[in-house]
């Protein structure tokens, strides 16, 4: 554990280092394909209740009932030119590694807010030729509004789509076709949803388009079909198909106010119930952002959210999860956020475990403060 973490710690320096020597050349190529770039993510948690009466967590990184943590420490290594051969290269240290790490790589054995090790959610190579882009590796998933990468949502928690209807990463292949600056296609085969290998007999398909009619509107749908083992961080067992659609639609109403909408709709054939028996599963939901930015200090972020989990398939529990989350954003600094959340979750079972573990709730309150760096 400590060689991992002194092994990130010197990676984060000598990116730091780089960079710092590059700022301070004057010959510098501004032009440069190689870029490395990261962040520091730390926040504070205060969670009334983090497990489901499954004994599944209710959060995906956001589940320290109350502590600080270190989230994510992460530098990206990138060389992408336009043109021939390139990578990238991701290591993230935190304790949110011990969530996203694939299954058959870092068995996910321990829950706790001191808890972190590291993993590499992105790490491919590449070769481009005119529009079209072949990568091979592993990747982050394409569906859904939000990312792994905290800097790159609007809230500090990650909604219930993100945590429990979408994968995190995949491994595969994958192809990226630039049709012209309004549209995009991609199309990869992978070893399924979060796995490092391939447990079961088919590979994982992903389709995905993204379309910007203009600055007011984009669409982009994602499909991710293959099979799955029945029952989850397994690598045997009966297995099922799996399919997911994501559907994430985006308006700028104006330079400051932005609404998205994403829904997510997924099934598996022979799946494992909480009830032990084997059967199709369905989960769908729905999740809407207001986004304002009052100037380049202050911004704010309103989230909603429906999740049915109609079999308990996702979160161990029959039940329609319904959540609300407010956030708001300071920049004081250059390359600096700090955010405080407030967030209330809502069930139409008692599904929520009490701090007591005996008790049980419908409904759970959870406040948060989050502060991330950026370099590069």
């Amino acid at each position: 554990m400590k060689k991992r973490i002194l092994f990130m710690i010197s990676l984060l320096f000598l990116a730091e280092n780089i960079l710092a020597q590059d700022n301070n050349n004057p010959t510098k190529n501004e032009k440069t394909d190689f870029k490395i770039y990261g962040y520091i993510d730390g926040s504070y948690n205060n969670l009334q209740r983090n497990y489901f009466t499954s004994g599944t967590f209710d959060r995906v990184f956001d589940n320290a009932q109350n502590g600080f943590t270190l989230q994510q420490a992460a530098v990206t290594f990138s060389y992408q030119p336009a043109q021939g051969f390139g990578g990238l290269l991701n290591p993230i240290m935190g304790y949110d590694t011990n969530i996203f790490a694939p299954y058959g790589f870092k068995p996910i054995t321990e829950f706790d807010s001191q808890t972190f090790s590291v993993d590499v959610p992105q790490a491919f190579f590449q070769y481009t030729k005119n529009s079209f882009t072949l990568s091979g590796g592993r990747f982050v998933e394409l569906a859904g509004e939000e990312a792994l990468f905290p800097i790159q949502d609007t809230n500090f928690s990650r909604s219930i789509l993100y945590g429990y209807a979408e994968p995190f990463t995949v491994t595969g292949i994958r192809g990226t076709y630039v049709a012209n600056d309004k549209l995009t296609f991609i199309a990869g085969i992978n070893n399924g949803w979060d796995n490092i290998r391939d447990w079961s007999r088919d590979k994982t398909i992903e389709l995905n388009a993204s379309y910007t009619m203009n600055s007011f509107f984009s669409f982009s749908p994602t499909i991710y079909t293959g099979q799955e083992r029945a029952m989850p961080q397994t690598d045997n067992g009966p297995e099922g198909w799996r399919t997911l659609i994501d559907l994430v639609a985006t308006f700028n109403l104006t330079e400051k106010l932005s609404l998205i909408a994403n829904y997510d709709g997924g099934w598996q054939t022979n799946a494992t119930l909480p009830n032990g028996t084997n059967n199709r599963a369905v989960w769908q939901g729905i999740a809407g952002y207001l986004n304002y930015t009052f100037n380049d200090k202050w911004l704010i972020s309103l989230r909603g959210e429906y999740f049915n989990d109609q079999d308990g398939y996702r979160t161990s529990v029959r039940q329609a999860w319904k959540e609300a989350t407010l956030s708001l954003g300071y920049i004081p600094i250059k390359n600096t956020e700090i955010r405080a959340e407030t967030r209330h979750d809502f069930s139409n079972v008692n599904s929520f475990t009490n701090k007591n573990g005996v008790t049980v709730s419908n409904n759970a309150q959870s406040y948060a403060l989050e502060a991330f760096y950026k370099f590069g």
